[in-house]
């Protein structure tokens, strides 16, 4: 490095300069000639290697290399290269002061390294828009996942900045910490507890972004809007947002209504209460009437036809047949345990909608229908607070 001074200071003595400033002047001309470098080297990067990389990236199909090449991380990729042309040429200004040229080497280093973690973790926010835009990956809990690499990441360029200031080994540091581990374990325990988790969620498929969950511990209902490395983050219906845990959604139950959407169909499982009081045989006339009115299935009943029969028939006839009614999934109309409210007359089925407002207007018209049809065979409903006789 000495060469490229010895001739810039015999120039200078020839152009008449004071041998006092030599040395000053050849040194401010080199570290100007470096910071030009630099520049050089960066403003080539950033004009034709970027836009050719750029472009290339554009003729392909794919949508990944988009983002891989984007402005945003190639802005990133390029503030390394000046430190690392400071490093390797600040020996011809400094060579002759090793102290200062130590000093400015670590420097140099340092540098790269707190450039290459805001590389680092602007390519892994470039990953999770990817993940976010993949038919297969955008509904996987990848964020934490992102969140925890970057974290150790950040771990490790620590221990390299501290090593480098203390001139010490990496290893000897790492063996420093392992004695303090313990402490270690309990500042980083939400971020190891979230880790284990999302890996778990993600690898059991147990929840993704935009799930439906329930989960009456934490006061969670409604959709999963972010999956984090220490929360996720559920809208629930009435707009406020709940925050749990990763591990709690390991450790504890929660309801996932996905099963539900992919099924294709939601359910309905609800009752009618029939007051047992106005439960009867029909009379043959008024079997025949129902048939008439399509109530009822004429045939040759081997015994009498009960009212509340009747209606558990026609009930299943009509659901079955109903058009927002999902046919390839269960369908049944029980009788449940009476109880002193009356007897329950359970509807099982699913309509073919998921969508809440929608399955609500089914489900609405269903039991709307079969209220109004009760009296037509000789049925009511109970109601607590009647004023009828029950024997009328």
């Amino acid at each position: 490095m000495e060469d490229l001074n010895t001739p810039m200071a015999q120039w200078l003595a020839e152009a008449g300069w004071n041998e006092s400033y030599i040395t000053l002047t050849s040194k401010a001309i080199i570290i100007l000639g470096i910071l030009l470098v630099a520049s050089v080297v960066t403003v080539v990067f950033r004009r034709l290697v970027v836009p050719a990389l750029q472009r290339i990236s554009a003729r392909t199909k794919a949508t990944w290399d988009d983002h891989l090449f984007s402005d945003k991380v190639m802005r990133r990729a390029a503030r390394l290269l000046p430190p690392v042309v400071w490093y390797m040429l600040l020996g011809a200004a400094f060579y002759d002061m090793p102290v200062l040229l130590g000093i400015l080497h670590k420097g140099c280093q340092i540098y790269l390294i707190v450039v290459f973690l805001q590389l680092v973790s602007t390519f892994l926010d470039t990953l999770n828009d990817i993940s976010s835009q993949h038919e297969t990956l955008r509904n996987r809990p990848l964020k934490g996942v992102y969140q925890m690499i970057n974290l150790l990441t950040i771990c490790v360029g620590v221990i390299l900045i501290v090593s480098i200031l203390i001139g010490q080994n990496a290893t000897t540091i790492l063996a420093g910490l392992g004695a303090s581990a313990a402490i270690i374990m309990l500042i980083f325990r939400d971020s190891i507890l979230g880790l284990v988790a999302g890996v778990q969620l993600s690898a059991n498929d147990m929840l993704r972004p935009g799930d439906w969950i329930t989960m009456a511990k934490y006061g969670a209902d409604g959709y999963v809007t972010e999956v984090t490395l220490t929360t996720v983050k559920v809208q629930n219906f009435d707009k406020t947002i709940t925050t749990i845990p990763p591990y709690a959604l390991v450790s504890d139950s929660f309801q996932n209504w996905r099963g539900m959407w992919e099924s294709g169909g939601r359910r309905i499982k609800r009752s009618l209460l029939i007051d047992a009081n106005t439960v009867r045989p029909l009379t043959a006339g008024e079997l025949a009437g129902l048939c008439r009115k399509g109530l009822a299935e004429a045939g040759d009943p081997a015994e009498p036809v009960v009212n509340l029969y009747a209606l558990r028939e026609y009930a299943a006839r009509y659901i079955k047949h109903h058009p927002d009614i999902h046919p390839d999934l269960m369908q049944m109309v029980r009788a449940l345990q009476p109880t002193s409210e009356g007897i329950p007359i359970e509807v099982y089925c699913f309509t073919r909608d998921t969508n809440w407002v929608a399955y609500e207007a089914v489900q609405g018209a269903v039991f709307d229908h079969l209220l109004s049809v009760l009296p037509e065979f000789g049925l009511r409903s109970y109601q607590r607070s009647s004023d009828r006789d029950p024997q009328a």
